[in-house]
This record gives C-alpha cells, sequence and structure tokens, in this order.
C-alpha cells in the first residue's frame, strides 16, 4: 500500500493553480486544508473531489456543502466556488481531485450517452454512494493518479487504460446520479443570503452597468461595510466577481453560437479591448479560438 501511495500524483493544499497543464485531463490527490483556493474562482473545465479521508467544504455560487469520507462533489464549467474554511476541521482531510475537459468527455461518449449530464443536476451538487459503487469509483480515481507505468509497459499502455478508466467512472458516476437517494441531505447545504442577493442582482442586470453603489443598495448597506462584507465571504472584490460573472456570460454566448460582438455586449462589457484583456487573462486563450472550440454549437 506505502508503494502505491509514492506513485500517487499530489499537489500541495497551497497550491493556488486553477487551470490544466495537461490537455485533457488531470488527476491528483491533496491532503490538509487547501489554502490555496480561498478565493471565489471557476474552469472552463468539470472537476470532480472524492473525500478519502477526513472532512471537506465548498461554497459552490451560494450554497456550502459539508462533505465527509467517501463522498463526491461534482463541479460543473463556468460555476463560481470557493474552498470553504473552518478551523481544524480539515487538516486530515484528503482528497482525489479529477478535472477534465469537455471536449475529452465528449470524445468518450457514444451516441445517445453524454458523459457530462452527471454535472447538470440543479438540485445538488453533492453524492454519497452505497459503499460498493463507492470503492469501485475510487479504484478508478486511484488508477488514474498513479504518476507511472507498471513495469513492463509500453509508454503508451497508461494512456489507453487511462481512457478505460475514465470511460467506466463516467459511465458508473452518471447512471448513480440518477438516483435521487443518493444526494447529499438538505441539511448538509446552507446558503449566504448577501452572496445569493448579488449574485441573483448581477445575473439580471449582467448586460447593463453594475455600480458597486447600486450593488450596497440592493443589500441596504454602506458602500464600504459591503464591499469589506462582500470581501470577506466571497474571497475576491465585488469588481472582479462581477467581472467573472460577466465572463461566464460571455463564454455561455459563445457556445451557443453567438458572435464575439453579441456575447460581449450581451455580457455587459462596454468594449472589445476590455473584455478580449479578462478573458485572455481568464482562460488564456482569445475568444476566437474559445468559440473554434464549439463549431457545431
Amino acid at each position: 500500500m506505502k508503494q502505491m501511495e509514492n506513485r500517487i500524483r499530489k499537489l500541495e493544499a497551497t497550491d493556488e493553480r486553477q487551470y490544466m497543464i495537461n490537455e485533457n485531463y488531470e488527476v491528483y490527490e491533496k491532503q490538509g486544508a487547501p489554502m490555496g483556493a480561498l478565493a471565489f474562482h471557476y474552469h472552463n473545465f468539470y472537476e470532480i473531489i472524492y473525500v478519502l479521508e477526513g472532512e471537506y467544504s465548498s461554497l459552490i455560487e451560494n450554497q456550502i456543502y459539508h462533505l465527509h469520507r467517501g463522498d463526491f462533489l461534482l463541479i460543473d464549467t463556468n460555476v463560481m466556488h470557493k474552498y470553504h474554511y473552518i478551523e481544524k476541521k480539515h487538516d486530515s482531510s484528503k482528497r482525489i481531485i479529477l478535472w477534465i475537459t469537455e471536449q475529452m468527455l465528449t470524445e468518450l461518449s457514444v451516441e445517445g450517452v453524454k458523459l457530462d449530464a452527471c454535472f447538470k443536476n440543479r438540485e445538488s451538487c453533492a453524492y454519497h454512494f452505497p459503499i460498493y459503487y463507492e470503492e469501485m469509483l475510487r479504484g478508478f480515481l486511484l488508477k488514474l493518479a498513479m504518476s507511472e507505468i507498471l513495469e513492463g509497459e509500453e509508454p503508451g499502455t497508461k494512456r489507453i487504460l487511462d481512457k478505460g478508466y475514465l470511460s467506466l467512472f463516467f459511465g458508473y458516476l452518471n447512471s448513480l446520479c440518477v438516483r435521487k437517494e443518493f444526494l447529499s441531505a438538505g441539511e448538509e447545504m446552507a446558503l449566504h443570503p448577501l452572496v445569493e442577493q448579488v449574485s441573483s442582482y448581477m445575473d439580471k442586470h449582467i448586460s447593463e452597468k453594475i455600480t458597486v453603489e447600486m450593488l450596497a443598495e440592493q443589500v441596504h448597506m454602506s458602500k464600504y461595510h459591503f464591499l469589506r462584507k462582500f470581501k470577506e465571504l466571497t474571497g475576491v472584490t465585488v469588481h472582479a466577481y462581477l467581472i467573472d460573472k460577466r465572463l461566464i456570460k460571455a463564454c455561455s454566448e459563445l457556445k451557443a453560437g453567438r458572435s464575439i460582438e453579441q456575447a460581449y455586449q450581451s455580457a455587459g462589457f462596454a468594449d472589445y479591448s476590455s473584455f478580449l484583456r479578462n478573458f485572455k487573462n481568464a482562460y488564456g486563450v482569445s475568444p476566437k479560438k474559445y468559440k473554434d472550440y464549439y463549431p457545431d454549437s
């Protein structure tokens, strides 16, 4: 067992990286409180967190999920989320993190079966499966997280095996996620009314000009108290949060086949140069290259 643990890819809990280095998928183990993920962030790929040991908490948009050993957390693309720190609770937490692109899941899918459907449940992002299924899914994740090929294997063999493990993992996961009895219990969730109210207002008025003063008025706070409280809850400034919301909206428009001009205008960016700068900072590619990923949309 010790030998296998040494061969698992690990990511430091303080690592702030929220982008993929590999093209299609990455699997890591993280241990301890993930202090590198305290601010709200989002990705253009899917994320799965499986709790191997201890506890873990995450704030996804306006809901907190408190996870325990054996729980799975599924995070859709372009969804705002952050680690929710609870003092002394997560020091012994150990998790497997899987990042995978929409393109990879599409490649693994077959006609009539979409392997990213498990991320689209709006009732909950958290699941707890019966022990038999949990151990099977955990086995696939651990095999994917192995950093070395076995003795005597060809270098390409692990890539072939990984595709098989991914297909099996997501095949079983999708069949399990449609069963409501495996959703996490309602009492495991809590709301942040301030974040919910601000987020909702931004969504409704995303194509318009939105100022800090307008948001503070919505939540009946002074401007400076609102700015402090929002940063305390989310880990990011109001301005950064709004920019992220606008980028998420623009991405949605691009995927739906809208032109780049239509996308940035409907997302509320004042001009293309501002949109381009923020888009490239967030995604590492131009809006045109991003749109090219979805030629059939």
